[in-house]
């Protein structure tokens, strides 16, 4: 179908949250992907970080065509092939840089999406909580009565950070601490707070004031929604601190920055020095198939008991298939070690660019601002598609590169050419 019959077809039926750009993308292969017209675009967004192989790498789509063949969909109630498989994996992945004395197994929540993987990690928190103030009580011999007592008084607050990007759910946007994107929908979920993102002094106020009624504290160390930002090290290392101190638990959102998006190790809170409770993961582990994890330490999962959560199509067979496949291709192929060279050459072309004053990010997680005299990022971005490449602006003067983690030297160097002639 053509652009223009698709655009009329989407502009009738389709609901107008997204401004989508005039192009429509038909097919695709490793960097690339094509319109409708044939037309080849250079793809330095991958689908919001999504596309960790590529398009329609061999490998994924191999073991989607075999799962599809073979079984669909049966449900949670049933075991199928690949979801331990899975989580074994993501256990291991977590545990990579944690001593081999103190390795314990990590446990999986199957999702759909980032935001679900998110609402999942919020009420374990406040499970965990719960039955860790019922479980003190019941050590002292107390009755029923105030175990439940307890159990009404345990702590429910959640701290995010300023700028973060939870998702878009109502207890997701909550915990989204940008006030642009929830005003819209007032009143939202309550029992989140945030603070400024590097502000150990204000984490350690908070902490004092209301410390007793925080039950997590939840971080992206690389914030991206933002402008790719990354959290100190000193501020993670505070943030583990005062949760450990006060029975709470630390919970990395690592949908975007997960993974080997940053680069070195397979998850963005390993590059700081901590070892969360909680991490949530979606995006680039299934290379574009939908799909979302909630990954507890054991301890902590073991909250959960049959009955307190749940998803129809999280772990479905054909994104759990997907998912094996790309987390065993990205070991395979020795992504960690292209993606921290590419990323470290991308950011060197871009800080030499005309108009760029500030680079920052991990790996292939990069922001690069724009000076005020500069095109505005939209405009820049509006114009790739002119020039043959997919980019995106998370701000009027902020471009964000998400590229494919197949990216290479050589495509950094076609963007370049690309980008000279668009500031």
């Amino acid at each position: 179908m053509s652009l223009a019959s698709e655009q009329s077809l989407e502009s009738a039926y389709v609901m107008g949250t997204f401004a989508r750009k005039p192009v429509e993308l038909v097919r695709g292969s490793g960097m690339a992907v094509f319109d409708d017209e044939g037309r080849e675009y250079l793809d330095f967004i991958g689908g919001i970080g999504a596309v960790s192989l590529g398009h329609c790498h061999p490998a994924v789509t191999a073991a989607l065509s075999l799962q599809a063949e073979k079984l669909v969909h049966v449900s949670n109630y049933y075991y199928v092939e690949h979801r331990g498989e899975v989580a074994r994996l993501l256990s291991g992945l977590l545990n990579q840089t944690v001593a081999e004395a103190d390795k314990a197994p990590w446990k999986t929540f199957f999702a759909n999406s980032g935001a679900e993987a998110n609402e999942c990690a919020i009420k374990l928190a406040r499970l965990h909580a719960r039955k860790r103030a019922a479980a003190r009580v019941q050590a002292q011999g107390a009755g029923s009565d105030a175990v439940h007592a307890a159990e009404e008084a345990a702590p429910r607050l959640v701290v995010t950070l300023e700028g973060s990007f939870h998702g878009r759910t109502l207890a997701t946007l909550a915990a989204t601490a940008q006030p642009a994107k929830q005003e819209a929908f007032q009143p939202l979920p309550d029992g989140f707070v945030a603070v400024p993102p590097n502000d150990v002094a204000a984490l350690e106020a908070l902490f004092e004031a209301q410390g007793d009624q925080v039950c997590a504290v939840m971080v992206e160390c690389v914030q991206g929604e933002s402008g790719v930002h990354p959290c100190t090290s000193e501020f993670l290392q505070a943030a583990r601190r005062l949760t450990a101190e006060r029975g709470a638990l630390l919970m990395c959102d690592e949908i975007q920055c997960g993974i080997y998006r940053c680069g070195t190790y397979p998850f963005g809170f390993q590059h700081f020095g901590i070892l969360p409770d909680v991490v949530t993961i979606a995006k680039g582990v299934a290379s574009g198939m939908p799909t979302g994890m909630c990954v507890a330490r054991a301890q902590v999962a073991d909250a959960f008991a049959p009955g307190d959560h749940g998803s129809t199509f999280g772990g479905s067979c054909l994104a759990v298939a997907a998912a094996e496949a790309t987390l065993r291709t990205l070991a395979e192929e020795g992504i960690a070690a292209r993606v921290e060279d590419t990323g470290a050459y991308l950011r060197e072309r871009l800080a030499t660019l005309p108009g760029v004053v500030e680079v920052r990010g991990l790996g292939l997680m990069v922001a690069a601002d724009l000076a005020p005299e500069a095109p505005a990022a939209p405009d820049v971005v509006a114009r790739g598609l002119d020039a043959g490449v997919l980019l995106n602006a998370t701000g009027p003067h902020t471009l964000r590169f998400l590229p494919p983690l197949v990216c290479a030297r050589r495509h950094v160097d076609s963007l370049m050419e690309k980008l000279v002639g668009l500031l």
